[in-house]
Parts: structure tokens; C-alpha cells; sequence
């Protein structure tokens, strides 16, 4: 049967690797996690507590395209708690997951053929959904000195853009913008007629300054976030979509068409999982701690080359001292440490070979032992 180019997108590697790792916990062997960007928490016990109530009390059909109109009135009300912002819960659109937050955003506002610019390093989807949907995706490297995050100066030389997505804090390098460099960034896409998408997804899980939104600048964004991170919810599907007004109606209609309405049940958990404030924060703690040791133990196995992540739950080290084929790098580790990492051809195809990924969402006794077998394996290996 015939298949279109524009299916033909790359893996999305860490999603291999993780397989990789399932193969070998199967054949017996024990695994450190620090591949996958994914909570080792489970949702909050409020949220299951509510979810398993609503079940016994009736059906969970349908619900409108736009969400569930009290979670769209408590995310509102998030955005008060934390940034201060009175956000209209009318511009608020709850999606299944961020991923398909992002099928909406780049169909409202961008034609076939579209140029929309991205930094790189940056998450592998982002290229990969632009491409599905016909759209051309274009790196735009990041610099150390910048701390992996785009500044107008890089897309000065770029020309026909007609968006750009930033990421704070980024995935993979846990970097975050300032609101003058968040604010640079907005002002230069609007003054060349650029549509400016933020995916906020990791908000919440920072370690000291408060990352910023991008509506504390201007309205005339789209933002992007998720219960998966902060709210422990990755299984759950649940993500949300804030437009500008007159943007709404145009997403209403795609959502209806493409995903009906997101799921009934995670909807009544997230509503749920917004009000429990201390479980929650109580996680950010472990991956504040876990974040800690990361600092402190990676150099000791030799990664030495990184910029401090101030949120999400990473560390993107370069590793061009230690090899050029992260993707070979990182199988090595995952067999003879037991330790999966994933290769930082993921997040950028023209630098990523000399880079890898490190997650530090899992336990803290996972963590202990991962760096302990990253140091002894490291040791053995310059031997």
C-alpha cells in the first residue's frame, strides 16, 4: 500500500532506548532509569480518590471539545496562584496531553510549507510533528554561553520564519529564560509577524528563580503545559492549550474534529490534582535532592561539562571529550553499567553525537545507585 513522505519521520530515540532496557530487565538484569523524562511518582492521592468516585457515580461520556468548564476555571486559577496573571478560563483549552496541544497549534496557525524555528537542543517532537503535518522545522543552535537557549541574535540571519517555540525550561538542558530574555524573544517574533508558541510543561519544577510564562508579556502567544511533570500525570493524557480570544473558536473546531473532547477521566483527576499542593511540592523536593547529587556525583564519574539545569528534571552533559557516537555511548553504558541514558542525537541531529541526556526523576535510591554504577563503570572504562 501506497504511504505518504511526510510519515516518514525519525524515532524518536529515547523511546528505543527504554526498549532496549525493557529487554534486558526481562532477561533478569536490574536497570537504572535515567532515560526517560517521566516522574517516578505516582498522580496525587486526591486526584485518584476523586477519579474513583466519579466511576461510581455515573458514566464518564463525552465532555465539551474545550474541557471540562471547572478545570478550565481552576487552570485560570492556577496561573493567578503562580504568575499572578488573570487569565480568562475561556482561552483555556484542555487537550489530550501536550502532544496534541501541539497538533492543534501548528494547524491553526501555520500553512504547508511554513518555516517554524526551533532551538536545538530541543525536544525530538517538535521537529517530528512539523513534518507531519507539512511543515518545515528549522534548528536553530543554541550556545553554551547562552546556556542552550535561543536569543534573537540566532534568528536574525533566518530568514522567511513564520514561528518559533521555545522551551523554558528546556528539554533536554533544564536551562531557563529571564523574563528580559523571554520578553526579546517575543518581541522580535511579533515585530516580524512570527507566531510565538511557549511550552511551559516542566513549570513548577524549578530550584530556585521562578520560571517565567510568557503571558506575564503579551497575550498574544500560545502557551503549552501538561499535568505529566509537575502534576505526576504522564499516563494520564491530559495537557492545556491557552490562545488568544479570538484564537478560540478556530481550535474548538479542530479539537472537536480530530480528538472529540480529551478524556473524561483525567480531566475529573487533573481537577482534582490542582487543589494538592503539599503531595505535590513534597515531589518537587525529591528531584530538588536528586538534583543535588546529580551536580555533585556526575563530575565525579567524569561528565564534567554541563550547565546546571534550574528546572525540569536533566542534565545534558557534552561528552565530545569521551566519544563522537552518542548513540553507541550510551548502549555501552546501558550494558556495562546497567544504566540507561539517552543519546543527545534525539534532541539535536547535527551536535547531539557528542552529547547525552541524564533524567533525575526517578527515586533518590535509584539515583544513589545510578551514579554509583555510572562512577565505577566510567573508572573501569579510562583503565
Amino acid at each position: 500500500m501506497r504511504v505518504s513522505r511526510r510519515g516518514a519521520v525519525d524515532p524518536f530515540i529515547v523511546m528505543d532506548v527504554m526498549e532496549q532496557a525493557r529487554k534486558l530487565e526481562a532477561a533478569g538484569r536490574s536497570i537504572i532509569h535515567m532515560e526517560v523524562g517521566q516522574p517516578g511518582t505516582p498522580a496525587p492521592a486526591g486526584a485518584r480518590a476523586a477519579l474513583a468516585r466519579a466511576m461510581e457515580e455515573g458514566p464518564l461520556g463525552y465532555t465539551v471539545a474545550l474541557g471540562l468548564p471547572e478545570l478550565r476555571q481552576g487552570i485560570a486559577d492556577l496561573y493567578r496562584r503562580w504568575y499572578g496573571v488573570e487569565l480568562d478560563p475561556g482561552r483555556v483549552v484542555v487537550t489530550a496531553g501536550s502532544s496534541s496541544a501541539f497538533l492543534l497549534a501548528f494547524t491553526a496557525l501555520f500553512e504547508a510549507g511554513e518555516r517554524v524555528a526551533l532551538g536545538e537542543p530541543g525536544y525530538p517532537s517538535y521537529r517530528q510533528i512539523l513534518r507531519a503535518l507539512s511543515l518545515e522545522p528549522v534548528g536553530i543552535p543554541t550556545e553554551a554561553g547562552n546556556r542552550l537557549q535561543p536569543v534573537p541574535a540566532d534568528l536574525e540571519r533566518v530568514e522567511d520564519l513564520a514561528g518559533l517555540i521555545v522551551a523554558s525550561p528546556g528539554n533536554p538542558s533544564g536551562t531557563m529564560l529571564s523574563a528580559e530574555a523571554l520578553a526579546a524573544l517575543i518581541a522580535h517574533a511579533q515585530a516580524r509577524d512570527m507566531a510565538f508558541i511557549s511550552d511551559e510543561i516542566y513549570h513548577g519544577l524549578d530550584y530556585g528563580t521562578r520560571a517565567v510564562s510568557a503571558l506575564e508579556i503579551s497575550d498574544d502567544v500560545y502557551v503549552i503545559n501538561s499535568f505529566s511533570k509537575y502534576f505526576s500525570m504522564t499516563g494520564w493524557r491530559l495537557g492545556w492549550l491557552v490562545v488568544p480570544e479570538d484564537h478560540v473558536r478556530r481550535i474548538e473546531r479542530l479539537a472537536q474534529n480530530m480528538f472529540i473532547c480529551p478524556p473524561h477521566a483525567s480531566q475529573i483527576a487533573a481537577l482534582a490534582a490542582l487543589d494538592c499542593t503539599q503531595e505535590l511540592e513534597a515531589n518537587r523536593a525529591v528531584y530538588a535532592e536528586n538534583r543535588r547529587l546529580m551536580l555533585e556525583g556526575l563530575p565525579k564519574a567524569g561528565f564534567t561539562r554541563f550547565a546546571p539545569p534550574d528546572g525540569a528534571f536533566y542534565v545534558y552533559a557534552d561528552v565530545s571529550d569521551l566519544t563522537s557516537d552518542s548513540l553507541a555511548f550510551a548502549a555501552e553504558i546501558l550494558e556495562g553499567a546497567g544504566v540507561a541514558v539517552t543519546p543527545g542525537l534525539d534532541f539535536d541531529p547535527l551536535r547531539g553525537g557528542r552529547t547525552l541526556r541524564f533524567s533525575y526523576a526517578r527515586a533518590t535510591a535509584d539515583i544513589v545507585e545510578g551514579l554509583a554504577r555510572l562512577e565505577a563503570f566510567m573508572a573501569a572504562r579510562r583503565r
